[in-house]
């Protein structure tokens, strides 16, 4: 799964999934193929259509930012889109002067200090959506997920994550758009790949969405849930970036003031007990009825 082009790979995506209509040239019928043809984009961008197509083919890999910013018009990119466009261009750049360092596979100790001292249901995440290390409110919020560490592989291969997230399709893109960017900022992460691998083998759907190619780095999300023991709840769920650990984010899940889902929220956090993945509850000893002699 690893893509040895992924410049040409993600404007082949991005020239699929642009109309005809969408640039302003007449609608000519039936296509062979979905979206533009080359030589349209070409025209559109004001570059030789065999510039472009070298583009494509990785045999042009450091187009000018005048290039890039007639492709992001035309394409109608974001501007995370239009980012992730100019980052891939200067890929080969980076290498000469080295790869990019590898993220950290654990997640610093001070950080995991801090979250475990909040009540707020916090993950700290690596670039392939690993749970490096979660506090107990996490714990219980997560509890569906058993012993599986990889939101990845709980979305798309554990039935009971359709159950779990009531927007399942919106959960799954956008954890698909992330690692996407991931993928392919990160060329050398063989890991990474390897779980694409798992992932397509396994899953229809994430091959589906996988050969969009939407790029999006998850930053907040509305998520609904269905939750075995809270019942429904209704989270925002934000993430941030961890300076000083490459590729680490750190996730938050709050519930809206005063809601029904701050009451379940709390009652799930603030239960007995310290709540493990299954979802089991270990009480403390001490706090337990002695019994009569």
């Amino acid at each position: 799964m690893q893509s040895v082009n992924p410049l040409g790979e993600f404007i082949r995506a991005r020239r699929a999934a642009t109309s005809p209509k969408q640039v302003g040239l007449p609608d000519e019928g039936p296509r062979r193929t979905a979206g533009l043809r080359r030589h349209e984009v070409a025209m559109l961008a004001g570059v030789s259509e065999g510039y472009y197509a070298r583009l494509e083919q990785g045999r042009e890999r450091h187009p000018s930012d005048q290039v890039l910013n007639a492709l992001t018009r035309v394409f109608g990119l974001d501007t995370e889109a239009a980012e992730h466009l100019h980052k891939l261009a200067r890929q080969g750049l980076r290498k000469r002067g080295g790869t990019c360092p590898p993220a950290d596979a654990r997640a610093a100790a001070h950080l995991v200090r801090l979250i475990d001292s909040w009540s707020t249901p916090t993950v700290i995440l690596g670039p392939r959506f690993d749970i490096l290390a979660d506090n107990d409110a996490a714990k219980a919020l997560l509890c569906v997920m058993g012993t599986e560490t990889n939101l990845l592989r709980f979305v798309f291969l554990d039935p009971a994550a359709q159950r779990f997230y009531r927007d399942w399709e919106e959960i799954a893109r956008t954890c698909v758009a992330g690692l996407r960017t991931a993928a392919s900022l990160n060329a050398e992460d063989r890991a990474l790949h390897a779980l694409v691998g798992q992932l397509s083998t396994h899953s229809d759907e994430f091959t589906r969405l996988w050969a969009e190619y939407d790029v999006r780095t998850k930053t907040h999300q509305t998520q609904r849930l269905l939750h075995p023991r809270a019942g429904e709840l209704t989270l925002t769920y934000q993430t941030f970036t961890v300076n000083g650990s490459h590729g680490h984010q750190l996730g938050t899940y709050q519930a809206e003031p005063g809601s029904p889902s701050e009451a379940a929220l709390n009652r799930l956090v603030h239960g007995a007990g310290r709540p493990d993945r299954t979802g089991e509850e270990t009480g403390d000893p001490a706090d337990e009825e002695t019994p009569e002699p």
